[in-house]
Parts: structure tokens; sequence; C-alpha cells
């Protein structure tokens, strides 16, 4: 960890993490610090790939990526067993970040559980979920009452879209909606500015040509709890929609954190693109409501790492130059 921490502070950045290099994977870690997951897994099924099943047989055929989305379903009563764990890594970080201006933890949105270890024991999705919310609060509460800030991993506000049977956007803004309930619940006790939250359509390189638009759940992520807000900005299927927000008014006291490097692909951006990135973005919610960030995480789980650890380290190194160069930019000429 004191690695990983010391190569981002190396590359510039200011606003550092612990790169979860304790855990097995972003979300599906909770069964190492969660009881009532010993169920049979139940695999999931994704829309989108029907016409590229090539491609499809490459991607989910593989064993070893077969064997990553196999996770345990939820057979009893959730509860929370692993603060030593996540007191741990809180330890660890605060021990490496000494030089950088803030630092954030990740956890495992009740959501995201939910997504990738399916319910076989509660009476109802929402009762599973506020279960989940329930205990994740401990980790949560650690996490912010050890002077981090907490970010939420929430893929699941855009990614549900594409599991389980086809649904109107009505019916999906009604399933985000639960889930961010159910965040909300979670976070009651932290203060919102202490608050990030990340949402994604799936970090892995396809089509995803049957994604859900932004637009039609934004509303409902920007009102929840969390002051920041992250998302993909930057891989082909997602950068247009910085023009969503010359129609959505970021709501008083917000921020974004729109991704400006791609995290499946190895090509390192240039400063001057992320700049454009970062600008785009300034002009339309305001510069002081932007922070820069990746798409997703660069190893979203242990075995699968798409991009070489030593090319994460030079793109993070051109976030960081970018973000000097739109800094520069819209102080001088006064953007607001």
């Amino acid at each position: 960890m004191q690695e990983t921490v010391a190569r981002q502070l190396e590359a510039g950045v200011d606003i550092v993490n612990d790169g979860e290099v304790s855990k097995p994977s972003y979300a599906t870690y909770v069964t190492e610090r969660l009881s009532g997951f010993s169920g049979e897994p139940v695999p999931l099924q994704m829309r989108g790939f029907e016409d590229f099943p090539e491609f499809a047989q490459r991607m989910w055929g593989d064993p070893e990526m077969a064997a990553i989305m196999a996770n345990p379903s939820c057979d009893g009563p959730v509860a929370y067993t692993g603060r030593s764990l996540a007191e741990a890594d809180i330890a660890n970080v605060r021990a490496a970040a000494g030089g950088a201006t803030e630092v954030f933890m990740s956890a495992a949105s009740p959501g995201v559980i939910e997504m990738f270890m399916a319910n076989r024991y509660y009476a109802s999705t929402e009762e599973y979920l506020f279960a989940l919310a329930d205990a994740m609060k401990q980790e949560y509460d650690a996490i912010c009452q050890a002077g981090l800030v907490l970010q939420l991993d929430c893929p699941d506000l855009a990614c549900e879209w594409a599991l389980g049977p086809e649904q109107t956007t009505a019916e999906f803004r009604q399933v985000v909606a639960q889930r961010l309930e159910a965040l909300d619940h979670a976070t009651r006790d932290i203060p919102p500015d202490r608050l990030r939250m990340h949402l994604c359509w799936g970090n892995y390189e396809g089509p995803h040509q049957t994604d859900v638009p932004l637009a039609d759940i934004i509303d409902l992520v920007l009102a929840a709890r969390p002051t920041a807000v992250s998302f993909e900005a930057a891989n082909p299927r997602h950068e247009h929609e910085w023009k969503v927000f010359e129609e959505v008014k970021l709501p008083e006291g917000k921020v974004v954190i729109p991704g400006v490097l791609d995290s499946t692909t190895n090509y390192i951006e240039h400063p001057e693109l992320v700049a454009q990135r970062i600008t785009r973005y300034a002009d339309v919610v305001g510069r002081a409501n932007v922070i820069a960030g990746s798409d997703c995480g660069f190893a979203t789980f242990a075995a699968f790492v798409p991009v070489d650890p030593k090319i994460t380290w030079a793109k993070l190194a051109a976030m960081a130059e970018g973000a000097r160069l739109a800094s520069q930019e819209l102080w001088k000429t006064g953007t607001a």
C-alpha cells in the first residue's frame, strides 16, 4: 500500500487513495467482512452482447473471468464482522499518505453488493439492500471517523440497467432511487462533504451500445447525500455526455469528478487532451466544481489487470499535468 500511495504522489496526484491493494476486488471483498454469504453463486447475465457472440465468448467464456464473476449469494442474515480489516486499511493508508492534499477510501455500496451477490435469504430486494446498508454503516462510519473521505462505489446505478429483464426508463429510475435511498440511510451520520460516490457502466472494454444514458439518471444521483460524484467521461461511449450538464444544473455545493483517463486502455492520454476534458466541464458547471479523475479503477479485480501497471502511473502523471494546464487556462481567462 505504501508504494501505491507513493507512486500516486510521485505522479503529481493531489487526492490519493490506497488503491484497494488489500482487497480481491472493489466489491466482493465484503464477503471477508460480512456474514451471510455462503450460498451458491448466481451468474450475472448482462444484455448488450447478443449481437457480438464471438466477443462475448472471448470475454466472458474465459475460465479466469468466469471464476472472478462467480461470487457467493446471500443465504443468511447479513452482519458486519470485519471492523479489524477496515481499521488495518485505514491505519495503513494514513501512514502512507503524509504528503497528500486529501485522502479517500473506497467502500462497496449496498447496491453493488446486491448486484454481485444475489439475494437468496431476504423477502425482497428492498429488505436485502437495507440490511446491507445497516451492516456496511460500520465500515463507512469508521472511514470517516478516521478523517478520510469515503467514496461509495456504486456502478450498479448504471450497470443494473443491463442485468435481468428489460425495463422501461421509468422502472429503472425506481430501481436507482431505491438504491440511493439505502445509500443515504447508511451514510446518514456522515457529513455530505465527506462523501463522494462513483458510478459507471462497467469497467470493461466492450460494445456498451445498450448503456443507459447519463441523462436518464443524473438528477437522482445529484439528489443523493454525497457532495462529489465521480463518473466515466473519457471512454468513447460516454465522453460526449459532458453536454448533459448544459441542461442539468449542478446543485449548489455539489462537485463533479469526471473521468479524464480511460481505465480500460493502455493509451496514455496527452495532457492537452486531459486539459480539454477538464475545461469542458468547467465551462458548464464552474471551474471550482470540477475535480479530475479516472473513469474507474485500473484493476477492479485482482486477477483482471487490463492496463499495465507502469502505464497506469504514466496515465496518472498525464492527468496531473493536464490538470495543471487546465487550471492555468481557467484562472487566466476568469471562467467562473
